[in-house]
């Protein structure tokens, strides 16, 4: 490998990274903002969610129609902060933890700090986008909200 060809594959790599730190933002946003159509399109035509008891999904119209059920009535009242990104790159392929923290606002107003967690993820690079292939998801800090 020439010494262009390496500085052309780290240039690669910080361009896969941010493009996948910029879809974690995507999927956060999208949820707290209940863009729904936008969020479909975060997930891989094979994509696959698997949140526990919450409940699992495959396809991205599937994860949708769970998400907008989980949070439909939530929207503007909660807000989930990803952070600590770690992602292992591997071609068009990547493994990745990232850990979770949502807060809700409260009746009062107030908000409150609700579940802590990680989702551990399959990405894949599909038609020229990193895209969730599969996410897993576990809450570390059980949920303080009442059901």
């Amino acid at each position: 490998m020439s010494e262009l060809d390496g500085v052309f594959a780290r240039l690669q790599r910080l361009e896969d990274l941010q493009a996948i730190h910029q879809l974690f933002i995507d999927y956060g946003r999208n949820l707290d903002q209940g863009n729904w159509a936008e969020y479909a399109t975060l997930f891989a035509d094979d994509g696959e969610v698997l949140l526990g008891p919450m409940g699992r999904a495959q396809g991205p119209d599937n994860i949708r129609a769970l998400m907008e059920g989980l949070l439909g009535d939530k929207i503007g009242e909660t807000i989930h902060i990803i952070s600590s990104p770690a992602v292992v790159l591997d071609g068009d392929t990547a493994t990745s933890e990232v850990m979770w923290t949502v807060l809700h606002r409260m009746e009062d107003g107030s908000p409150r700090l609700t579940a802590c967690g990680r989702h551990k993820d399959q990405l894949v690079r599909q038609r020229g986008e990193w895209k969730i292939r599969k996410r897993r998801g576990f809450v570390d800090l059980p949920s303080t909200m009442t059901p």
